[in-house]
């Protein structure tokens, strides 16, 4: 009986160490994966924006602009790529004057992209594509990696339709959660053309097609853990320019922020999905491995207890002869 105990508890002791160690170092790099039926919305706020509204012809100034971005994972299309390691999620972005109550976009087609689910980073795809229209993809896309580096980032900028670099800048606490700050400087870049009437632009020609220069200054607030960025700042400039480097016509200049409802929607959804990440990769590992040292002492014990019974040789003695 003594050996049974004693097989037993020393059998479920190295079944529970091989399973900590495999909870802490093989599981999580299996099971810990960005989403594939991802749906968020998140938003934008930019206070005394500014922006040329066709609807007025005019600029107009000191209003409030607000981007509502809908994210949403396309499973099925996932799956053609092998949803184990790759996901696709979809972006609808709209553009809103608040103050004037005017759309300043809304975009027919949602901007879809593939990327891996572990590193974040974009992968090749017949379906990637921003506004309708196909695009070659690198970097990262929609998140950081699991795990953030203190180390810089190219990420794929929807506007430019390349990646950007983002530089680490340090840490800081965003809404109660440890983050990573990404910053990027994106300089003037011509990313087309528009053709407006003259007197729009302040020349004298009926009408004049000037090249559109985007800039922008963005930081991000990545939680390296979950690879989110919950807040993101976007200082934002779109105008156009003639052969000079002149600015004739400021078609957006605003300096976006998250808003502070969709902070605590996104930090409330991020808090989540950390909490599965370390209870994968920390809580059962340290349980199983408790529990699978309590198990081999045990079975230590019990294999050193005195047997239940014992048996015992019979002593000679003397016999007495009938009398």
């Amino acid at each position: 009986m003594r050996r049974v105990v004693w097989s037993v508890l020393t059998g479920l002791g190295a079944f529970f160490v091989v399973l900590a160690i495999m909870s802490r170092f093989v599981v999580p790099a299996q099971a810990v994966k960005f989403p594939l039926n991802e749906y968020s919305v998140k938003t934008l706020v930019a206070n005394g924006a500014s922006w040329f509204s066709p609807k007025s012809g005019s600029e107009l100034s000191g209003v409030t602009i607000k981007i509502t971005t809908t994210t949403k994972g396309d499973v099925s299309a996932a799956d053609t790529l092998g949803s184990a390691n790759t996901a696709v999620w979809a972006n609808f972005p709209v553009v809103e004057d608040v103050t004037n109550h005017q759309a300043i976009s809304i975009p027919a087609y949602a901007d879809e992209l593939a990327f891996n689910r572990k590193t974040g980073v974009l992968v090749p795809w017949s379906g990637n594509s921003v506004d309708g229209k196909h695009v070659s993809v690198s970097g990262q896309g929609y998140v950081w990696p699991l795990g953030a580096k203190k180390q810089d980032y190219p990420v794929f900028d929807q506007v430019l339709l390349s990646p950007v670099k983002f530089s680490y800048q340090g840490t800081a606490t965003t809404d109660g959660v440890a983050t990573y700050v990404y910053k990027a400087n994106i300089k003037p870049t011509q990313t087309g053309t528009v053709t407006v009437p003259g007197s729009l632009a302040g020349l004298s020609a009926s009408t004049v097609t000037l090249p559109e220069m985007y800039s922008s200054q963005e930081t991000y607030y990545v939680d390296p853990v979950t690879g989110a960025p919950l807040l993101v700042k976007r200082d934002v400039q779109q105008v156009l320019k003639d052969s000079s480097g002149t600015t004739r016509l400021v078609l957006l200049n605003a300096n976006f922020q998250t808003s502070a409802s969709s902070l605590a929607s996104v930090v409330a959804t991020d808090n989540h999905y950390r909490t599965e990440i370390n209870v994968a990769k920390n809580i059962v590992p340290i349980i199983a491995l408790i529990i699978g040292i309590i198990l081999l002492a045990a079975g230590l014990v019990a294999s050193r207890l005195r047997p239940d019974y014992e048996e015992y040789e019979d002593e000679d003695e003397p016999i007495s002869s009938p009398v």
